[in-house]
Order: C-alpha cells, then structure tokens, then sequence
C-alpha cells in the first residue's frame, strides 16, 4: 500500500476512500477514487478499512507527516492479523503496540490509537525502553525504529517464537527476520511483508492486506534476501 506524503499533503482530514493505494503493480500516487464500484472495487474498499477516517492533523514538516503516516498504518494493521488466542492473557487484556528505539511518533501513535479497539479490546502504547525481553514478548505490535539497526539479532531474538509482529523501517529488516518493514520514496511511503515472519510468530495476515504490500516476502525466500 502506499499514499504520497508529498503529493497528499493530509490524507486523513477527508473521506479515506478519496485516497487510492496501489497494489503490487505500484503505487498510483494522489489518484482520487470517485466511483469506487467502476474503480477497482475491491481494492477501494480495502483501503477504505485500512486507512478508517482520522482527525484533522497540522501541516507539518515531512519528518512529522511521515510519523503520523506510519502511526496510522500501525494502528491500522490490527484489523488485517490474527493473533492466537493465547497470546492475550486474559479477555479483556489489551493489544499492546510497543515501540524499541528513537520514540519519533510524537502524540501521534497514542492520538490515534487511543480512539480505536480491537474486537472491544482497547490499545495500548508502550515505548520499551530497556528492552526487556519479557516485556517485549508481551506486546502484540512492535515496532523497531532505524535507531536499532544494529541491534535487530538481539531485538528480533527475544520476540522470536511470540506472537508479535514486528515492524520496521530499514532496506534490511526483513532479511534480519523481520515480519513487515516501512519503505519511503520520493514521498511514497509503503510496506513489505514476510510470510516467512509471520508464520514464525503464529500470525495470519489477511489477503487484504496482503494485496496493498508492495512486496510479499515467501518463506523460502525471506532469510535470501
């Protein structure tokens, strides 16, 4: 999936379903979806439920714009992954999106995630400072700022085996054993997902989803590249 950050200045203060993502094809930047049945339907919809309507946010310099685009994108991933019901302790426990590195989010992350919820559960945003493997196990989304790069085999290895889909931003990240890695360029900020990843952490990521990834990662494939 990908929205222009330049060309789209703010795409949350309209309609979402305004704002057309791309396929594997590539990204169709700023395209405004008018008739969403004629225009590829299903692909509209999906980005509809992807990127659900947000408040009004500032203009702002693109470090923030990119920030608040990626917060979205992780408050949003939730309702395209199956988490295991284990990997909650208890009904009403929350789904925990975590955070390792430079905190470059702002209020944005809580902002967003504050009015949202996952099949009643509420969100949570935790920065894990001290990375401590058992509180990094504990979280349901993590995502891993550039700030780690070098740190992604110890990061990566205290969640591996948990139920946690881990997020970054860097080139190499899912070839480190990464699940889903931000890219951005030219103002077009994207994703890629390894099925590999994913399928160690016992998550399932929805077709949907799936089909707005920039690229898809095979198993066979992921510790290749």
């Amino acid at each position: 999936m990908a929205f222009n950050l330049a060309r789209v200045r703010d795409p949350f203060s309209r309609d979402p379903c305004e704002v057309l993502a791309h396929g594997s094809s590539g990204p169709i930047e700023g395209s405004l979806v008018r008739d969403p049945i004629r225009a590829a339907a299903s692909l509209a919809m999906t980005v509809c439920l992807l990127l659900p309507l947000q408040p009004a946010w500032a203009q702002a310099a693109n470090p923030t714009t990119e920030y608040r685009a990626k917060a979205t994108f992780l408050a949003n991933f939730k309702n395209f992954v199956e988490w295991p019901l284990e990997a909650f302790p208890s009904d009403q426990a929350p789904l925990l999106i975590c955070v390792v590195g430079d905190f470059s989010f702002g209020p944005s992350l809580a902002d967003i995630t504050g009015s949202v919820s996952l099949h009643g559960r509420r969100v949570e945003v935790r920065w894990e400072r001290k990375e401590k493997e058992e509180e990094l196990r504990a979280c349901h989304i993590l995502f891993v700022s550039r700030s780690e790069a070098k740190q992604y085999g110890r990061v990566l290895a205290f969640v591996r085996g948990a139920s946690v889909l881990t997020v970054g931003e860097t080139p190499d990240f899912l070839s480190n054993g990464g699940a889903v890695s931000f890219t951005l360029e030219q103002g077009v900020l994207q994703f890629d997902v390894s099925l590999g990843a994913a399928n160690d952490a016992h998550l399932k990521i929805s077709s949907r989803m799936l089909a707005l990834a920039q690229h898809v990662v095979a198993p066979a494939k992921a510790a290749q590249n």
